[in-house]
């Protein structure tokens, strides 16, 4: 049996024990669960995301390299004569070609074909294969050059003409193509026709640059 005083202890020790368990008697948290309930939250591991490549605008403009820079025309800093040249002449060649890409960028496809010689033969595809070759761009341009001196060989004359062919694909891709067109005329013989004395395309020969 227990004496009063023990028992009083005792009771005395249990309400103690109730009122350090806190609220409806659930013991405190231990201080390792303090510092967890203080702590941030956790957060991912930190692994470098790529993020997705941006489409190419096909509509946006584009700026081919410079005259003298690497990709551009060859930089001649002879003024172009303003005066009337003779269709015959290389300036007449040049302006051939100038005429072909104006056609190609206003996709009159047919009209670009017939510059070709031989009636569009010399390009080497049929005016519908020819203008198929164009349906991958979203934009094609061209700058011209200053043409080279004529050369003369069985009875007809040749010209190189610079070329510089830019703009975008339909992907939006930016291509920059370098090179010249050679253009051919039948000289003034017997036998030649108006046709064959006018100069027309026999090659146009460009490699994409870096």
């Amino acid at each position: 049996m227990l004496s009063r005083s023990l028992l009083a202890a005792t009771v005395t020790a249990a309400f103690a024990g109730l009122a350090a368990c806190g609220p409806q008697g659930v013991p405190p948290a231990s201080p390792l669960q303090q510092d967890a309930s203080n702590a941030p939250p956790a957060t991912a591991s930190a692994t470098p995301v790529t993020p997705a490549p941006v489409a190419d605008d096909p509509n946006a403009p584009y700026t081919p390299p410079a005259p003298g820079q690497p990709g551009g025309l060859a930089d001649d800093k002879t003024p172009i004569s303003e005066a009337p040249f003779s269709p015959k002449s290389a300036q007449g060649a040049a302006n051939v070609v100038q005429t072909y890409f104006a056609l190609i960028e206003g996709k009159k496809y047919d009209g670009a074909w017939m510059l070709w010689g031989g009636g569009g033969e010399a390009s080497g595809q049929t005016l519908d294969d020819f203008a198929k070759g164009f349906d991958a761009y979203a934009q094609y341009h061209a700058n011209i050059g200053a043409p080279g001196e004529m050369e003369g060989a069985a009875g007809s004359s040749y010209v190189e003409v610079p070329v510089q062919i830019y703009g975008r694909m339909k992907d939006g891709k930016p291509f920059n193509l370098l090179g010249t067109a050679t253009l051919r005329r039948v000289n003034d013989v017997d036998g030649s026709t108006a046709e064959q004395r006018k100069w027309h395309i026999t090659k146009i020969d460009v490699k994409q640059t870096p």
